[in-house]
Formats: structure tokens, C-alpha cells, sequence
């Protein structure tokens, strides 16, 4: 049975770039490409959803690096058990892992947990920075959302819409819209 390449690229944020994941997939011989700008951490990753339900036993799911496909080990370990329960293999570009073998397997439970030490560290440091930056009076946090669009926002709710479909039409999220609410901004 020949092998179907699967590609899977996701960034987190709008000021990123896919393009870079694409081509690398694409000069892998991957013939279809599952791509998403979602966090990591969360629930809600419907390209995720549909690759692994599109992939079929002897395929293999290719991604650049695995912080593209999972944040946690065992987010990233629960992924890849899935891949496996359907026949198919997990393949990391920059690492050269493949998990159609025993050394790749456990390499990726190894790397995973090393990659999930590495985030929480960054975040620590990055915690510890903004208190001495707010302490310095350097750290302002980030720009509050305008008022155009909280009122657009509820504008669209009047109008018969939910709060979920308002404000992801808007771009923001739910809790930013609370927030401003409990701020009094709105």
C-alpha cells in the first residue's frame, strides 16, 4: 500500500505566518494540507478534527515541528495514539522523527515532555519579566479593545445574534467582552 502524505500546519496567532509550514509540507510530498490558526491549548481545532478523521491506515501525518500539533505531552501523546489507532504514522520534519518505529515512539513521548517543560519555562520567565516591567513602569499590558467594537459587538446581540457569534465576527473573544463589561467600558 503506498503512503499518503497528510500535512498539518497551524499557527497561533494573525501576526504569523503559514506559508513557511505549507511549503516545507508541500516539499515533503504531502498531497492534501489540513491548515489552522488556532491556539495550541485549545479545545477547539476543527482542521485538527478533520485531518485525523481523514487519514486512513498506512498514511502519514507530517508537521513541521510538534509544538504545531499539541502543547502538552499528553494532549501530544493522546494525538498520536489516535493517528496510530488508524493504521497511521506521525512524521516531524525538523526532528526527523518518524513513529512508525519503536525508537520514533519513543522519542516522541520523550521530546514531547522535554518540548511541554521548555513552554512552561518561557512562560515563567515571561511572567517574571512583566512584573519587573510593571514595577518599572515599562508594562502596560495590552491595548484595550475600542469602544467602536464592544458596541458593534452588542449592536449584533441586539440585533438577534448570540455573544459567541458577535463577538467572532468582531474578532475578540467572549472573555474580552465580559472583561469590558465588568471594567464598565460598555
Amino acid at each position: 500500500m503506498a503512503t499518503t502524505k497528510i500535512g498539518y500546519a497551524r499557527v497561533s496567532t494573525t501576526d504569523q505566518n503559514l506559508s513557511a509550514q505549507v511549503a516545507a509540507l508541500e516539499a515533503e510530498g504531502c498531497q492534501t494540507n489540513y491548515t489552522e490558526q488556532v491556539s495550541g491549548k485549545s479545545t477547539h481545532r476543527p482542521q485538527l478534527k478533520a485531518m485525523l478523521d481523514y487519514i486512513r491506515q498506512g498514511d502519514t501525518v507530517v508537521i513541521t515541528k510538534l509544538d504545531r500539533l499539541a502543547r502538552s505531552t499528553k494532549d501530544l501523546l493522546n494525538i498520536a495514539e489516535e493517528i496510530q489507532n488508524k493504521g497511521a504514522g506521525l512524521e516531524v520534519l525538523n526532528i526527523h522523527l518518524d513513529t512508525t518505529t519503536p525508537t520514533g515512539k519513543l522519542m516522541l513521548t520523550l521530546l514531547g515532555a522535554i518540548a511541554e517543560f521548555e513552554r512552561e519555562i518561557m512562560l515563567e520567565r515571561q511572567r517574571e519579566g512583566i512584573v519587573v516591567a510593571k514595577a518599572e513602569g515599562k508594562y502596560k499590558g495590552r491595548k484595550p479593545v475600542s469602544k467602536d467594537i464592544l458596541f458593534t459587538v452588542q449592536k449584533l446581540i441586539k440585533g438577534g445574534m448570540s455573544i459567541s457569534e458577535a463577538v467572532n465576527k468582531v474578532g475578540i473573544s467572549r472573555r474580552t467582552y465580559y472583561k469590558a463589561i465588568e471594567e464598565g467600558r460598555i
